[in-house]
């Protein structure tokens, strides 16, 4: 593997900051409507991130990447162009390139590893790879159940997970909460993705989180019964399912929906917002993220450039080439983001997804989620 140098939501987000979060959704609302941007270069953030960006020396980082290429070249680019430092970068899954760190060891050149779900950072957490971002930025701009408990890695962008139907065939009347899927009324009729996969296991970690786990074991049960057909191995499966007629609604993260919605623009499908009433959780998120590594060489650069990645500059290019929500909460929000409409998401720590997924696995087995 050769490295190459190359280089809103939280309206939607937080109970605390729900009277902020409806100014800044609706702000964002205002600009798509009338075409502009904005950033917000004066809050006490972004003056420091520019700052400690100026002060920086020319050279390089490196960063191993479990997100895609297209996902991070344009704002690693865009950072080269402001401080003269070039970002090189390995892209893997998840699972070898912290392998390889830990093959690496003190004589790794990687400084930062970037990669998705608060599980995976967690378990990369877990074996000793990072050391503590210690950010006055990110503790500023990063709301603290978006960050690991121990300041080991932050998050940079968020995605929902939530149901996805068929606008022929659900009125979304019907629909209220991850719970209500287990409903008779859908049996025969769900489509669910392989339990498998971290973004299922985080999502039932966080419903033990807020439920307990035997609640959530009825609830998983309950998924199960109204299988429609055997878990497929993605969420553009689940969708294509719902579209083809095998089932009628599913769970799917929300960039999965855009990147259909940009291919086809009449996709006979729409997103729900569960679990919005004044006693429920919340739509259950998730997040790409960072850590800074223990043996990093260029800690100083390396920190510099984690301030920067949550600006509103670096924020809306990060967020917005995937159609995710920034994570800072003044970062405007893509158009398409924005189209889906505003809800209230879940503030269980996701700290506790990766403490919490060896006991999701264990109850997939017990109820035969595969």
């Amino acid at each position: 593997m050769m490295l190459s140098p190359r280089r809103r939501h939280r309206h939607l987000l937080s109970a605390s900051c729900s009277r902020h979060w409806l100014a800044v959704l609706l702000f964002a609302l205002c600009l798509s409507a009338c075409g502009e941007g904005v950033t917000e270069a004066n809050s006490p953030a972004e003056a420091t991130a520019q700052e400690a960006l100026h002060s920086e020396p020319s050279g390089s980082l490196i960063v191993y990447s479990s997100r895609n290429e297209q996902l991070i070249q344009p704002v690693f680019e865009r950072y080269r162009e402001i401080t003269g430092v070039t970002i090189e970068y390995a892209t893997d899954k998840a699972g070898v390139l912290i392998e390889r760190l830990k093959a690496e060891g003190e004589n790794t050149r990687a400084d930062l590893l970037l990669t998705v779900d608060a599980g995976t950072l967690g378990f990369a957490a877990s074996e000793g790879l990072f050391q503590r971002i210690n950010s006055p930025i990110v503790n500023e701009v990063v709301p603290a159940h978006l960050r690991d408990t121990d300041d080991l890695w932050t998050g940079l962008s968020l995605r929902a997970r939530t149901i996805v139907y068929s606008k022929e065939r659900v009125d979304p009347a019907q629909l209220s909460t991850y719970a209500a899927l287990g409903d008779p009324s859908w049996q025969g009729r769900l489509c669910l993705r392989t339990s498998k996969k971290v973004y299922n296991q985080s999502l039932v970690a966080m419903l033990i989180s807020e439920f307990g786990e035997q609640e959530t074991e009825q609830i998983v049960q309950s998924w199960v019964a109204n299988l429609a057909i055997a878990p497929t191995s993605n969420d553009t499966q689940v969708m294509q399912a719902i579209i083809n007629g095998q089932c009628d609604l599913g769970l799917v993260n929300t960039y999965y929906f855009a990147r259909m919605q940009v291919k086809q623009p009449d996709l006979p499908l729409a997103l729900y917002w569960p679990n919005q009433g004044e006693a429920e959780g919340g739509v259950h998120i998730n997040l790409s993220g960072i850590g800074l590594l223990k043996h990093s060489k260029n800690v100083a650069a390396a920190k510099a450039l984690v301030d920067w990645l949550v600006s509103d500059e670096a924020q809306a290019i990060f967020a917005g080439v995937n159609q995710e929500y920034p994570i800072s909460s003044s970062t405007t929000v893509d158009p398409t983001v924005v189209a889906w409409g505003g809800f209230k998401a879940s503030e269980q720590p996701l700290s506790d997804a990766y403490k919490l997924q060896p006991t999701a696995v264990m109850l997939f087995d017990r109820v035969g989620y595969r």
